[in-house]
């Protein structure tokens, strides 16, 4: 939970600020994912902080709904392509790509659990860029 929090302020995805008046806060919570060896031991634990999207309102706190989802033709030509000209593919995992996508609507979440800061119970992030659960995120 410390790395993806490390994460999202790393990439300055959020602001810490006072809820203005006539916006709502959006909560969050936290989803975890183990993954096991083929033995059946724990491999590692991962920790994704995500909004509740699903109490957000279109036409009020969203306008557009975006998912960047490669078509299985685009990828089939890729692959067709790189077999034909003798190219290279390399995968690679960026833990934390998703946090690029700028947000253009004023969104606020609420702090997420066991990571509140001292002295600002009251306060909200403000976000700048999008993470998992956004109806508006990349």
């Amino acid at each position: 939970m410390d790395d993806e929090i490390y994460a999202i302020e790393k990439n300055d995805t959020w602001e810490l600020t006072s809820l203005p008046e006539g916006k709502k806060s959006i909560g969050m919570k936290w989803v975890y994912k183990t993954k096991y060896k083929p033995n059946g031991d724990i491999d590692w634990l991962k920790a994704h902080l995500v909004v509740k999207g699903y109490k957000q309102k279109p036409g009020i706190d969203y306008f557009e709904v975006f998912a960047p989802v490669a078509r299985i033709n685009t990828i089939h030509m890729i692959f067709a392509l790189t077999t034909q000209r003798y190219w290279k593919i390399h995968q690679m995992d960026v833990k934390s790509a998703f946090l690029n996508g700028v947000l253009e609507e004023e969104v606020y979440v609420d702090q997420p659990e066991g990571y509140v800061k001292k002295g600002q119970d009251g306060f909200v992030y403000k976000l700048k860029k999008a993470l998992y659960g956004l109806k508006q995120a990349p």
